[in-house]
């Protein structure tokens, strides 16, 4: 009630002194300058996407990567989210791991940072990217994962990597 007052007071000011030098006409009443400051903050903000082609995820077990690139999300068109199966390219990986540097693997993703709904209204999304490796019958590569790892995992059909998570969130 009182930002309708301003407004009002603000649009007749300006109609009874004309613009006073403001020749741009870009902000009429204090509500457009506020919605075009809030806008513009929503713009400088990360863009969260689906899990496509080329995108760099964490491994998060110890199969012995570090990095891997996406090659192919098997389901979906748009690309793969939480709990989805990728197949993937390993681009960082350590000296004495059970996979190398080059090898073409399977992965669930376990965090991603696009945002998913649940059951019960809330929201759940992480920081990065992360993924953990699995074989074509989708049974884990590594014997640990580090970090949290979400519930909905469980609808998913991939309990065993539930099962050597550390923390579920």
């Amino acid at each position: 009630m009182c930002s309708t007052f301003s407004s009002f007071y603000f649009l007749l000011g300006r109609s009874l002194l004309g613009s006073l030098g403001n020749n741009s006409g870009l902000f009429r009443t204090s509500n457009e300058m506020m919605e075009r400051m809030t806008c513009n903050s929503l713009l400088s903000q990360q863009q969260r996407t689906f899990i496509q082609m080329r995108t760099k995820l964490k491994v998060v077990d110890n199969s012995g990567a570090k990095v891997v690139a996406c090659i192919q999300a098997l389901k979906g068109k748009k690309g793969a989210r939480l709990g989805d199966t990728i197949v993937a390219s390993v681009k960082e990986a350590q000296p004495r791991g059970k996979v190398k540097k080059g090898d073409v693997v399977y992965g669930v993703v376990v965090r991603a940072a696009m945002q998913r709904g649940r059951c019960d209204g809330s929201e759940i999304r992480f920081d990065d990217n992360a993924v953990v490796l699995v074989n074509k019958q989708g049974e884990p590569i590594g014997t640990r994962v580090f970090g949290p790892v979400p519930h909905e995992l469980r609808k998913k059909k991939h309990v065993k990597i539930l099962t050597l998570a550390e923390h579920i969130a």
